[in-house]
């Protein structure tokens, strides 16, 4: 059996799951929020590739995604000053991606401390 691409309707099922979120919209495009910050939405810029979702991470755990699996997770100049990484939607496991959503969620909810 054919293994299905993820899709953001697999995000959105996600997202919804985790305590608080609540759907919106950015740009015209979905987006998912708690405590009205961004968890996770259609990466529209166009330095993206296509079919590319953004979701908020700290810097730190981008570098660390990136580096250890390039082929699912990128960032572009754009995106470089801003704690998100690009995830491909057609690479990533369902696990990962649930995940990565969970960490998101803490990151929103309680970002780092900065001195």
């Amino acid at each position: 059996m054919a293994k299905k691409t993820t899709d953001l309707d697999d995000v959105r099922e996600m997202a919804l799951a985790l305590p608080g979120v609540e759907e919106s919209t950015m740009h015209g495009a979905p987006s998912w929020k708690v405590r009205g910050k961004l968890l996770a939405c259609p990466a529209l810029h166009r330095s993206t590739e296509p079919d590319s979702l953004v979701v908020r991470i700290a810097r730190a755990e981008r570098e660390m995604l990136v580096e250890e699996d390039p082929e699912v997770y990128y960032v572009t100049d754009h995106y470089l000053n801003h704690p998100m990484v690009l995830v491909r939607l057609s690479r990533i496991e369902r696990s990962s991606l649930k995940e990565l959503l969970g960490k998101a969620w803490h990151f929103a909810i309680s970002p780092p401390k900065t001195t």
